[in-house]
């Protein structure tokens, strides 16, 4: 049973392959959906600062009433905290509001605040500071584990120039339709496990006739193929969903996509649509 199974990361942590993303639940819906996640058998939750939600997190896993340290909680350092003091000040905001004494994995957001995400300035000195503060947490055992979130490839090597401790994460957006194979491919090249957002390309996936015909063919719902389809490329897949019904069907994988769908699934196009208001691509703050 897929959340049964775990990766396991450069320093030895083991990560759930499959966890509840929870952007965009407001905090005060987030602890019912994390308590439903966990009592279906989820133990990896997704938050980060930005989602706003990290007390509802937190309250959803004492809720539940299993052992904290069979819970793996991702939390993420803002976009826009581009200092070590900032950083290191935000790590610590976020164990507060988790009431947690330590996360089991914080990552950069994002290599640019989100107001210029892929614009010009790359804060490439500015991601080494804050890198170095999730270092120093990570020493002082604060967080299990550390990585990245939306970085490309120069954007990991210019972490991996002078770290005393190289990422072991980088989530990026990952779905049907969005499959960047050379990214997937130096992030493999550095041992560094990539985890899949959107997996269902923002609900986008819902609408597309191609890959409902697919899911159809193996009898799945859509959301159930394109959370297969990301765990088949050997990433950690998370999927989003407030609705208890949702939240136990994503898990609901007993199947195999053959070497020639995935082919085919990785040459479909994605238009986002409505969803073109998300804050990456309209490059609104998140």
């Amino acid at each position: 049973m897929i959340l049964q199974e775990y990766y396991t990361l450069s320093n030895g942590v083991q990560i759930p392959k499959l966890g509840l993303g929870t952007w965009l639940i407001p905090d005060n819906e987030a602890a019912a959906a994390v308590k439903a996640a966990i009592d279906i058998g989820y133990r990896h939750i997704d938050s980060a600062q930005a989602y706003g939600n990290e007390c509802g997190v937190g309250e959803g896993v004492r809720a539940a009433g299993i052992p904290r340290e069979q819970i793996f909680i991702t939390t993420k350092v803002a976009a826009e905290n581009k200092t070590y003091e900032s950083a290191a000040a935000s790590i610590d905001e976020s164990l507060c509001k988790l009431g947690m004494d330590y996360a089991d994995l914080i990552i950069i957001h994002c290599p640019q605040p989100w107001a210029e995400f892929r614009g010009a300035k790359r804060y490439f000195d500015e991601n080494k500071q804050v890198w170095k503060a999730l270092e120093d947490a990570y020493k002082a055992g604060k967080v299990k584990s550390i990585g990245v979130s939306n970085f490309l490839a120069d954007d990991l090597q210019n972490i991996l120039e002078d770290c005393r401790i190289k990422p072991m994460v980088n989530q990026i957006l990952l779905h049907i339709g969005e499959t960047p194979q050379d990214l997937l491919t130096f992030c493999k090249e550095q041992n560094i496990l990539v985890e899949a957002y959107s997996p269902i390309a923002h609900g986008q996936a819902l609408n597309n006739a191609e890959i409902a015909a697919v899911a159809k063919r193996y009898e799945v719902t859509i959301p159930q193929l394109c959370i297969q389809y990301t765990l088949q490329l050997g990433t950690v897949s998370l999927p989003k969903s407030s609705k208890p019904d949702h939240i136990k069907s994503n898990v609901q994988l007993d199947f195999t996509i053959s070497d020639e769908d995935m082919a085919v699934l990785s040459g479909i196009g994605q238009n986002y649509g409505d969803d073109s208001w998300w804050p990456v691509f309209s490059k609104k703050k998140q």
